[in-house]
């Protein structure tokens, strides 16, 4: 969805840095980050997923980027950190000292930004109970699960997910498409909503969301992003949950519906427009041009 917002500039400037099997996909490598999370090499980047916030949801939602960022990170941090490398990677893309994927540092920094920008905005990465509603037992279409995901060590030595209500069954439900799905299946989903936001037809105008895209101020923005899941917690996701029905039936996913295409809309524009930033941000002037060429 997001890529559907980049100018031509930006998925030029942005296939130089990532790695050749993305085909210069920001989409195709958007899923990294969760995989290597789970590898003894990037294990150190598994809490940028999130921000676990000290408040006492569903009473009271309230996030605090200095209270409530860990000390080795978190998503909002993370978004800044990886924000500001990008930006050099794109100044070293113009200088033509970057090509073809060849600095993983740039890519990595890449696939982050699109990763963590999705994680974000949805609502249990903001949320600090049961850390994050992964402990929270539910039942979803008679399946036995969580509110939000959890990760084991299969037997063979790999992490897997298991299935999860928010960041799964609930999309799919939206999606209207079985699990598992194809991409092909779930495809319209999206074009649909990317024609809702061109069409500026969701009940909050698509040019609100803009309103702190500026890549300058990263922890800023991020954190009034991440501010408005965390919101999400207390006026729908704690405070509707119950886990002595399903939630499949008993019409919390109906109701969940809305907010999902509301917060995978606002990430996809926000990133699209996140990443036009960074790439207009860092073009070479006229004279600059120049002077390069001399």
């Amino acid at each position: 969805m997001a890529e559907t917002f980049f100018t031509p500039e930006t998925t030029s400037v942005l296939a130089e840095i990532l790695e050749p099997q993305y085909n210069g996909s920001v989409g195709r490598s958007a899923a990294w980050a969760d995989a290597y999370a789970h590898t003894s090499e990037g294990h150190f980047s598994y809490q940028w997923h999130w921000i676990d916030t000290h408040d006492r949801q569903p009473e009271n939602c309230s996030l605090d980027y200095a209270r409530d960022c860990a000390k080795g990170g978190c998503v909002v941090s993370a978004i800044a950190n990886q924000t500001s490398i990008l930006r050099e990677c794109i100044d070293q893309v113009y200088a033509g000292d970057l090509t073809g994927g060849a600095n993983l540092t740039c890519s990595y920094a890449l696939k982050w930004v699109a990763h963590f920008l999705g994680d974000i905005h949805q609502p249990l990465h903001a949320s600090g109970r049961q850390v994050g509603g992964n402990t929270y037992k539910v039942v979803f279409g008679g399946a036995h699960t969580q509110l939000h995901s959890v990760s084991i060590l299969h037997r063979y030595q790999k992490y897997v997910l298991t299935n999860k209500v928010w960041d799964g069954y609930i999309p799919y439900f939206a999606a209207n498409v079985d699990h598992p799905f194809s991409h092909e299946s779930i495809d319209p989903f999206f074009s649909g909503l990317v024609a809702r936001i061109r069409k500026d037809q969701f009940y909050s105008a698509p040019y609100m969301w803009l309103s702190c895209t500026d890549p300058s101020i990263p922890e800023e923005c991020a954190t009034s992003w991440a501010k408005e899941s965390n919101k999400w917690d207390c006026d729908y996701v704690w405070s509707r949950v119950t886990n002595d029905t399903d939630l499949g039936t008993n019409g919390y996913a109906a109701g969940a519906v809305p907010i999902v295409e509301l917060q995978i809309s606002k990430a996809a524009l926000r990133l699209g427009t996140w990443l036009n930033n960074l790439v207009e941000g860092a073009k070479p002037t006229v004279e600059e041009e120049e002077i390069m060429e001399l």
